[in-house]
């Protein structure tokens, strides 16, 4: 598959970071902190507002809607009491979407949490007997949320005072959380549905990346880092229309969607956490600016010199040529220009001539470009998904959106590589971590059920 990228997107890209010679203004680390799992210093130390990753999909079981799903606060062991785990009630957690290509949020939903503690002095028990339903007296504390939909046009309140699914804290306090799950969706105003709760933690990988590439002879594999390990979700399944520019998905299929935290300050508001495509901070941004990045808006990312460096001329692959003897594809890396910044077009390749539109994922109109999740919600789920998505010719996976079973660190891993170029994969460049370790249902909100303290699998092989 051959991933092209347009000059004038590029020049454009660069006459825009060469007329902001101020733009290191922007990656100040007191603006903000950082998200995804613990890969910037200052957001480990604040987890209830890490958002660890987005899905962004074409519901499987109703195509005519879409699911979006923010997780949030990374490795919960599931004996994490007495407090257990709960969401910031200082903060504002948001999932955002652009469906007109300027990088800026033309829909934004947004939940806050207020305490709802029956324990006061009297006990330190999160529950006092079996816990059945939502509203049991026996659940001592509970968190209240309120989500709104926020446009151009103004704020409509879509769910108050709703209650979230609480943490699974074991089989004698909890004897059936699909019970609450089920309690816990909510219908919206229109059509669709939310969710907010606890799940498992959906995204698998053998984390010993970060021990020189997987031990340095790719010995290190095969080890699920995340299982067993719950995390907050929310999420809202919608109508595609409600989504789309003039609400017309025929000629206006593409969304960008991320996901944000602002969190109550002495100078009011700030952003403290950004997450949009997986691993990006991770594995693609340097150590020096990762508390910085997602401080940032979107529409900003292209002024900055230093993020867009990053992109065309990544550390991951002059990482694998050093350790592994892979050829570093040549710089500057327009494939991975397209995947992370732009939005792929339509190239010459076998895999994307079955691509019927003149993009994949790139939005047609005035297009800024920024590091975003991008989905286009008019192609329909796979009948067959595979776990590679677009690299393995399933045009409804990573990096077109990302489905709960796409294999985003072996996809990310090959790209860098240079398989979107070079249509061939490297065949030993895997973390061998192939799917997640428990079943995704096949209804919203499709996250596993969270695991519980009767038995302890985190991190387990």
């Amino acid at each position: 598959m051959e991933l092209r990228i347009n000059r004038r997107t590029v020049v454009g890209l660069g006459v825009a970071v060469a007329l902001t010679a101020s733009s290191l203004a922007f990656l100040r680390p007191d603006t903000g902190t950082a998200s995804s799992h613990r890969e910037a210093p200052m957001i480990a130390g604040d987890p209830r507002n890490d958002d660890t990753d987005v899905y962004a999909f074409v519901s499987p079981d109703k195509p005519d809607t879409v699911t979006l799903l923010g997780n949030w606060l990374p490795f919960q062991e599931p004996n994490g009491g007495p407090n257990f785990y709960t969401w910031d009630t200082r903060s504002r957690y948001y999932i955002r979407i652009d469906n007109d290509g300027d990088a800026k949020p033309d829909i934004s939903y947004q939940w806050t949490f207020r305490d709802d503690d029956k324990r006061g002095n009297t006990t330190f028990l999160y529950n006092n007997g079996p816990v059945t339903s939502l509203d049991d007296e026996n659940l001592l504390y509970k968190q209240r949320y309120t989500l709104k939909r926020i446009t151009e046009s103004g704020t409509q309140t879509l769910i108050n005072n709703a209650i979230a699914a609480p943490s699974n804290v074991g089989p004698a306090s909890i004897p059936d959380y699909g019970t609450l799950r089920n309690q816990a969706i909510r219908n919206l105003p229109g059509g669709g549905k939310t969710y907010a709760g606890q799940s498992d933690d959906a995204f698998f990988l053998d984390l010993r990346v970060f021990d020189l590439l997987y031990g340095g002879n790719l010995s290190e594999v095969g080890q699920d880092s995340v299982r067993g390990y719950n995390i907050s979700t929310l999420g809202v399944q919608v109508p595609a229309k409600d989504l789309a520019l003039k609400g017309d998905v025929k000629r206006n299929p593409v969304i960008g969607v991320w996901t944000t935290v602002d969190k109550w300050t002495p100078n009011g508001y700030v952003q403290v956490s950004r997450l949009g495509n997986p691993l990006v901070n991770e594995v693609v941004v340097p150590a020096g600016l990762k508390d910085a990045f997602n401080a940032l808006p979107p529409h900003k990312d292209a002024d900055v010199p230093a993020v867009v460096k990053r992109v065309t001329e990544p550390e991951v692959p002059k990482l694998l040529e050093a350790i592994y003897g892979i050829k570093a594809p040549a710089t500057p890396r327009n494939d991975l220009v397209e995947i992370f910044l732009t939005g792929i077009a339509k190239g010459n390749g076998p895999i994307m001539a079955d691509l019927n539109s003149q993009t994949l994922n790139k939005d047609a109109g005035k297009l800024r470009p920024a590091e975003m999740l991008r989905l286009n919600m008019s192609i329909p789920p796979s009948k067959d998904p595979n776990r590679l998505g677009v690299l393995a010719g399933d045009l409804q996976g990573f990096p077109n959106g990302r489905r709960l079973a796409d294999d985003v660190l072996d996809i990310e891993l090959q790209a860098l590589a240079g398989a979107a170029t070079s249509g061939k994969l490297v065949p030993a460049l895997t973390d061998k971590v192939d799917a997640n370790d428990k079943p995704f249902g096949s209804t919203f909100p499709y996250m596993a059920l969270p695991s519980n303290s009767g038995v302890n699998t985190a991190g387990a092989k």
